[in-house]
């Protein structure tokens, strides 16, 4: 695991420190982004609001995706604690299991002269640091599509056909994503015996090294999704969208099964397969109902394909 990319000082700013998880999240959004203009610009629509567009799904898709994570995660009471009582809070990441000084614990981390054992300083704003890890896609989706939505119908631009173009490189920005995941130690999977099994630092054996499962998985949508769904719905706005949703809903499902990071549940389902299920059903009706004929090449943009 690398959690720190790259740092440098700097005179009076001190030292600069870039993280694995915040750098893989803007290469993954700048080539979201470009990708989407590129394609955007290819299809005859304005790809500088394409531009536009995804710097507001970034602002929400990082409110969404940190307030599902802090909300389902299982870790709520601990963002309670860091403010009213850190001591509370386990160091799961300390150096060492008993401790006689801070100096012992490495990182930031504090020792309890009563317990010997380390616990995090205090902070009332850990929830909303999400650039040290906790962001959940779904909930990213949840709150960015409805806002692109809103965007578009906002722009005059056809909501279907962005949609479409948008999907692939969505699974695209996912999979770089999701090396900063691995690179930070997070979102990792159960125990295994498997030659693939990955080492977390602060977690015990061998673990299914499931960032790298998505990454694989996100990549392959994207090539299936921009090289062979896609050029056969051109003329069917929806339709390409509602096959990442299946595609992508199905394949995290099954990924879920090997995770084993603390993300929140219902009875045997994690939080991420419960909203799996209506987001498979919502792509489903979208390439059933959607593009049922082919938008009309004479009518202006936005009329035909958000017509169904």
């Amino acid at each position: 695991m690398k959690p720190v990319l790259f740092s440098f000082p700097l005179p009076v700013v001190g030292e600069v420190t870039f993280t694995s998880y915040v750098v893989m999240m803007a290469v993954a959004f700048i080539v979201g982004v470009w990708g989407c203009r590129r394609a955007a610009t290819r299809a005859g629509l304005d790809g500088e609001l394409l531009v536009d567009l995804g710097l507001w799904m970034l602002v929400l898709g990082i409110a969404g995706s940190r307030l599902l994570a802090v909300l389902t995660d299982g870790k709520l009471l601990d963002f309670v604690h860091l403010c009213t009582a850190p001591k509370l809070v386990d160091a799961v990441d300390a150096k060492v299991a008993q401790c006689t000084a801070s100096a012992q614990c490495g990182y930031d981390y504090l020792c309890d002269a009563a317990t010997h054992t380390c616990y995090p300083p205090r902070d009332c704003l850990a929830a909303l640091k999400f650039w040290h890890g906790g962001l959940t896609f779904y909930g990213g989706v949840l709150l960015a599509v409805p806002g692109a939505m809103w965007f578009c119908r906002r722009k005059r631009l056809p909501v279907w056909k962005v949609a479409d173009l948008a999907a692939p490189f969505l699974m695209l920005s996912l999979a770089i994503g999701r090396v900063g995941c691995f690179l930070n130690g997070c979102c990792y999977g159960d125990f295994t015996d498997a030659a693939i099994g990955v080492q977390f630092p602060g977690h015990p054996g061998p673990r299914h090294p499931t960032q790298l499962y998505e990454m694989v998985t996100a990549g392959l949508l994207f090539v299936i999704l921009s090289r062979v769904i896609g050029p056969r719905q051109q003329h069917k706005p929806g339709k390409t969208f509602g096959w990442m949703l299946i595609l992508y809903g199905i394949a995290r499902t099954i990924i879920e099964i090997f995770r084993a990071d603390p993300r929140g549940a219902l009875g045997p389902l994690s939080t991420s397969q419960v909203i799996s299920i209506p987001l498979i059903a919502a792509g489903v009706y979208l390439v059933a109902r959607r593009g049922a004929g082919a938008s009309s090449p004479a009518a202006p943009d936005g009329e035909a394909d958000d017509a169904a």
